[in-house]
């Protein structure tokens, strides 16, 4: 996915390291979220969401809220507008103060149904949901210490969910999510092995299989388990055909979703299909200069960098000078040295390498050693200031 998995890698090697024991089980559950009313509305709604058409499903959403106007599910539902609008630029911290206020406000109302009753299964679900995206917003702040207190409060809530009804396609999602991550990462990331040590074992095929079930006739959470898929079957399984799968199924089901548009073209690009990644980005690049809803400059960004990327392999080095003195001007509007911001200096630099220009080259390999390291930024840079930059990419 785009470069900030290792952030996401431990976000998910924290959830491993909670308790499991001692969550008081619901016999049956009911829930909000068996109202014809409320799934009629959410899954509207949520349709609308990925569809970058946010007023609208807000509109759903808000009559959920009056509905149950006591209820988590309101704030839930209402804050995931705010979700998207994060997701769509990382780079931008405006909405993470709200989000943040939601998913407490979220917590609380979860805390009030649990102390009437301990076994409540919509404080269960909403708690466990509520901690798990707060969770994920500090994990892509660094603010790794809050994210592990989430995780491990999310998680309990999370199981304990699957447990009481396994029955339930979307339910059986977070078990996925554990036996799956529980069974790869300690055996990827020996470092973790004596947290989860004592912890219950996982299954990757059981994960796997739980994950595709939710992804495929889940009703309310199926497009995020066919993105985490997506996500491990990208960065984990090092599986192209299945990761084209899920990016194919996310794309046919909401097409106008630049999240998934982009992740779609970076999947050709991992695999190096430089051509049809180069059509998809020059795809995202138009809607971005067409103003398609969601398509805003942190979409351009990404698709400067991959068109750049993709012209360096097919060796037309001033055409990538273009698109990167393009990504240049776009991401000047940053004060952070993000990924691609800093990538792109140092793609400079190996442009005007292969075009003889050496000076120019050595300029932008200083740039990048004064900007924040990304990857192997700073090691590339020290590379070609001591050995030019030869070709390709």
């Amino acid at each position: 996915m785009r470069p900030t998995h290792v952030r996401q890698q431990f976000f998910l090697i924290v959830l491993l390291a909670l308790p499991l024991t001692g969550m008081a089980r619901a016999q049956t559950p009911t829930s909000v979220l068996e109202d014809p009313f409320v799934r009629e509305r959410a899954g509207a709604g949520l349709t609308l969401l990925y569809d970058m058409q946010f007023e609208e499903a807000t509109a759903h959403f808000e009559a959920i809220s009056k509905r149950y106007r006591n209820h988590p599910v309101g704030p839930f539902l209402l804050a995931l507008t705010l979700w998207w609008e994060i997701l769509l630029d990382l780079s931008d911290t405006q909405h993470d103060e709200a989000f943040y206020v939601a998913m407490t406000r979220v917590i609380e109302r979860s805390n009030e149904m649990l102390e009437q009753d301990r076994n409540n299964f919509d404080a269960m679900f909403f708690k466990g949901i509520a901690l798990g995206f707060r969770g994920r917003l500090r994990s892509n702040r660094r603010e790794w210490i809050r994210a592990a207190s989430d995780g491990k409060r999310a998680m309990n809530y999370v199981l304990a969910v699957a447990d009481v009804d396994s029955t339930n396609d979307d339910y059986v999602f977070g078990r996925g999510l554990y036996d799956y991550y529980a069974a790869v990462i300690p055996r990827r990331y020996p470092f973790v092995r004596p947290i989860t040590s004592f912890l219950p074992k996982g299954d990757r095929a059981r994960g796997l299989a739980a994950l595709a079930r939710s992804a495929t006739r889940g009703y309310y959470v199926r497009t995020e388990a066919a993105y985490f898929l997506l996500q491990i079957y990208y960065v984990y399984e090092s599986d192209f055909a299945k990761s084209i799968e899920y990016a194919t199924m996310l794309r046919q089901r909401h097409p106008g979703n630049p999240f998934f548009h982009t992740i779609e073209g970076r999947v050709y690009a991992r695999w190096e299909d430089w051509a049809t990644s180069e059509y998809i980005f020059r795809d995202i690049l138009q809607r971005y200069l067409d103003n398609q809803p969601g398509y805003n400059a942190a979409a351009a960004e990404q698709a400067l960098y991959y068109l750049a990327r993709a012209q360096m392999v097919f060796e037309n080095y001033k055409a990538a000078a273009r698109y990167l003195l393009q990504l240049k001007a776009l991401s000047a509007r940053l004060e952070d040295d993000t990924y691609f911001k800093v990538m792109g200096r140092l793609l400079q630099g190996m442009v005007h390498d292969a075009l003889g220009q050496r000076v120019r080259a050595e300029d932008y390999y200083r740039q990048v050693l004064s900007m924040r390291a990304w990857g192997s930024s700073h090691t590339q840079a020290k590379r070609y200031l001591d050995a030019s930059f030869g070709g390709s990419s």
